[in-house]
């Protein structure tokens, strides 16, 4: 497994593109993602821009394997799992607030959260690509941007850094979901009182 590692490690940006996208295509691999960022980076910190974008482009990719043969795959299983009344109340909450689960997996670095499980409900539930991929890029973008900095601003001290911060990330991932599942509450109450405004209007 080390070997493998040091392999990708040896083709710079583009054994990491190849490991991130196997990585989110749901492929067992031996070495994650955000530890090849920092690998590299500490050992090339002028690659390390190169390095964010080649991670990001990888994820990007094989999320679209993995998501879309789910997604072409949906019907059979919301035909299973939604014909109970539980069913249902699932889909509508993860319709509701999915993405949510998507985001934060997808921005804290080392996954506290089994991001493959949301991507699978998510392309299961047939969620709308555009803010699919909108929302994945928007937690990729940044951790893997955050990665590469640290890797070459703090060299070897990166992974000391980041295993001195777990706390820190688990509390921001909390905060995140409540505050984004806050929002969607919000926004949901007001446009039902908007939409409740214009009927009577209406029938006035």
């Amino acid at each position: 497994m080390k070997h493998f590692r040091d392999l990708l490690v040896s083709w710079g940006p583009l054994g990491l593109f190849v490991l991130s996208a196997v990585e989110s295509a749901g492929i067992p691999n031996p070495g994650g993602t955000d530890l090849v960022i920092l690998l590299l980076t500490i050992a090339r910190p002028a690659d390390a821009l190169l390095c964010a974008v080649a991670a990001t482009l990888g994820s990007l990719l094989g999320t679209i394997v993995f998501f879309e043969a789910v997604y072409k795959g949906g019907e059979k299983f919301l035909a299973r799992s939604t014909s109970s009344g539980r069913g249902q109340r699932f889909r509508a909450w993860f319709l509701r607030y999915g993405l949510v689960t998507v985001f934060i997996p997808a921005l804290v670095p080392f996954p506290l959260l089994p991001m493959k499980v949301f991507v699978l409900c998510a392309g299961a539930m047939r969620v709308n690509r555009a803010r699919f991929y909108a929302v994945l890029l928007a937690g990729r973008i940044p951790r893997y941007l955050g990665l590469a900095y640290l890797g070459a601003q703090l060299g070897e001290g990166s992974k000391d850094w980041l295993k001195g911060h777990v706390w820190h990330m688990i509390i921001l991932a909390v905060l995140l979901t409540v505050l984004l599942g806050g929002l969607i509450r919000w926004n949901d109450h007001n446009r039902n009182r908007r939409a409740s405004a214009a009927g009577q209007g209406a029938a006035d």
